[in-house]
């Protein structure tokens, strides 16, 4: 099984016999020439995740793709030919096997923050054997009962929702044999966590980012 980065949350797992494109949102980039591709598929709505407008052009130069989401992205991609799924499924997508996995709901963010749906995908062969490779979206996403430890997480490292030690304790408790370090894009980019913050004030607190270099006035 190999993998490629194209920042952020989204990655190209190719198992030998499928390729599989996850999570290509705003903060990622490389995958748009990508040819070849059994499926996209998207863990939940987010921008970061999946930018509606970049889609048809990636499909059309994969018009065998099959795109499977959420429930929630669902709701974007009126005029895009799309699979919906949610955990307890399963798929076979040129011999590899996704089986959909978690409780269904993306990370709490906050409490006055609506939570949507997320799915997490388990990659492997088709017959059972061999590794397994798990992109659990935006939660820290468990395997079923009694499955085998993951071989390859995709492990989130920086998000609104994310906890540093956290994110320690669940590579912890799922043991793979590696872990692909994701979801790292707002580490460098702080709009995503100032936007909480301005979102989230108290009713009469300004919010006010300051341009490095330049006095403002408070």
């Amino acid at each position: 099984m190999q993998i490629t980065h194209f920042g952020h949350a989204c990655v190209l797992i190719d198992t030998g016999t499928a390729r599989l494109l996850i999570d290509p949102g705003a903060f990622s980039a490389g995958f748009e020439s990508l040819t070849g591709l059994d499926a996209v598929l998207v863990t939940h709505q987010h921008f970061d995740h999946l930018e509606p407008d970049r889609l048809p052009d990636l499909l059309r130069a994969n018009p065998d793709a099959r795109v499977i989401v959420d429930p929630g992205t669902a709701t974007q991609l009126e005029a895009v030919d799309h699979e919906v799924v949610s955990p307890g499924d399963s798929l076979e997508i040129a011999g590899a096997r996704v089986d959909v996995v978690g409780n269904g709901d993306h990370a709490v963010i906050h409490a006055d923050i609506p939570v949507i749906a997320n799915n997490g995908y388990l990659i492997g062969d088709v017959s059972g054997g061999g590794s397994t490779l798990l992109h659990p979206g935006d939660a820290y996403v468990p395997l079923p009962d009694g499955h085998d430890p993951v071989g390859t997480l995709l492990l989130p490292t920086g998000a609104p929702w994310l906890k540093a030690g956290d994110a320690v304790d669940y590579l912890r408790a799922m043991t793979p044999r590696t872990a692909v370090p994701i979801h790292e894009a707002v580490l460098a980019n702080p709009g995503l966590h100032y936007g909480l913050f301005t979102t989230l004030a108290p009713a009469g607190t300004a919010v006010t980012v300051l341009d490095r270099e330049t006095p403002t006035a408070v």
